[in-house]
């Protein structure tokens, strides 16, 4: 399980993140969604340890990220956008190097890397140099590593990038089969591709979580009243005369021209949009012998949601951007009077910590220091001090020695001269 709890991550006067809170259980794939800068790929550096968040915690299965990183990352395996590879290995050396790096036994590394490496389909070019594959076969290395010892979060930045459609529909399945044994964090721009994989959707906007729920719950939650589109073979009196003796319709708009087959198009908007109406609707018509072509239910789709929820731009707002400033600094403010406390209780123990160090070395001399003990120790000094006496005396002795040899040689000189 992952607990982010009120992360808050904060760059000058720019909120990156703002006080998101969100629980992760085992057995779902999780859908992350955000426009460009929102702060999905802030909260996933996060969320794997990689920067600190300016307050807030995460907690991976009770282990701290920052407090006990080594547990906490033990339990995760992060494919970056960019995979970070080293492309002067092969596929198998640089899987067993990630392998290591992630001390699983030796005994089992052999059977993990075949298995990864099957799982990613890319078994067949494990003795190939890594500079030398394509962009796709890349992705697929880097997902291998993420996978490598099964940590139980796998946490991808846009996984499919760069791979052909044959390739797209592979890591859906596989990205399907970790779901039983894993925590599975997505993040995407594909809509699609969130929608058809994802059991949750989490959807952020300037850094705070805007919605979040199954795609069947949001796409419903923003249908509002149900909206039906009808082709009819008719006059437009007639179907207007008929579709008002149905209690369940709000608002009829009919076309004032007819298509090529002589129909005339036909929105209904119900009062209610907890049951299919179109049965209703359909009996009606034909009581009033008018023939249907066609009819459909517009329904909104995960990409109406998206749109809905992130459409507002408090960057271009003077007033929120403003706010947002003023806030950012709050949280600095905060954040640094946090690390004050902090520091000043640090400071207080190392005090107390060195006074009782002091007393006991104190205690300690008086214990083992007496009075012929002294007395050696003082003679010891003063047979130092007289060594070093006769060394400087004989120095002494040694420069006179050499000015009166210089003094003799110059004499010399100065009578040939």
């Amino acid at each position: 399980m992952i607990k982010v709890n009120d992360i808050v991550k904060v760059y000058g006067e720019h909120i990156a993140v703002n006080h998101l809170s969100y629980t992760f259980e085992k057995g779902q794939i999780y859908g992350f969604l955000g426009p460009n800068g929102a702060g999905k790929s802030t909260t996933m550096n996060i969320m794997t340890g990689y920067i600190a968040a300016s307050s807030g915690s995460v907690t991976i299965n009770d282990f701290d990220i920052l407090k006990d990183p080594e547990n906490a990352k033990k339990n995760i395996g992060y494919l970056p956008e960019i995979p970070p590879l080293y492309t002067d290995m092969t596929i198998e050396e640089y899987l067993r190097f990630v392998a290591e790096l992630k001390k699983v036994p030796k005994k089992e590394i052999r059977d993990q890397l075949a298995k990864v490496m099957s799982m990613t389909k890319i078994g067949d070019y494990g003795k190939r140099m890594i500079k030398n594959l394509s962009k796709g076969y890349k992705q697929r290395v880097g997902l291998a590593g993420a996978l490598v010892g099964f940590p139980e979060v796998i946490i991808l930045d846009e996984p499919t990038v760069g791979l052909d459609p044959q390739q797209i529909i592979e890591i859906r399945e596989l990205i399907r089969s970790l779901k039983d044994d894993h925590i599975v964090i997505l993040s995407s721009h594909i809509l699609s591709e969130i929608s058809e994989v994802c059991d949750q959707i989490i959807i952020i906007s300037h850094g705070k979580l805007v919605e979040s729920g199954t795609p069947s719950e949001l796409e419903g939650k923003y249908n509002g009243n149900q909206k039906i589109k009808i082709s009819i073979l008719g006059e437009k009196e007639n179907i207007q005369n008929a579709l008002e003796q149905l209690d369940i319709v709000k608002d009829i708009v009919i076309s004032d021209t007819k298509d090529s087959q002589g129909a005339v198009s036909v929105e209904i908007e119900t009062k209610d949009n907890s049951e299919d109406n179109r049965n209703k609707i359909a009996l009606c018509l034909a009581s009033a012998s008018l023939p249907v072509i066609s009819m459909s239910v517009e329904t909104k789709t995960l990409e109406d949601v998206f749109l809905a929820v992130t459409n507002e731009t408090p960057a271009f707002d003077s007033v929120k951007k403003k706010k947002a400033r003023k806030d950012a600094k709050k949280i600095i403010k905060e954040s640094f009077e946090t690390s004050e406390e902090n520091a000043d209780t640090d400071t207080s123990e190392i005090t107390e910590a060195s006074d009782e160090i002091s007393e006991s070395e104190s205690n300690e001399g008086s214990d083992y220091v007496d009075s012929d003990n002294t007395d050696s120790v003082n003679a010891d000094f003063e047979n130092d001090n007289e060594q070093e006496n006769e060394t400087e005396s004989i120095e002494s002795s040694d420069e006179k020695l050499n000015n009166s040899e210089t003094e003799v040689e110059d004499d010399n000189n100065d009578s040939n001269l």
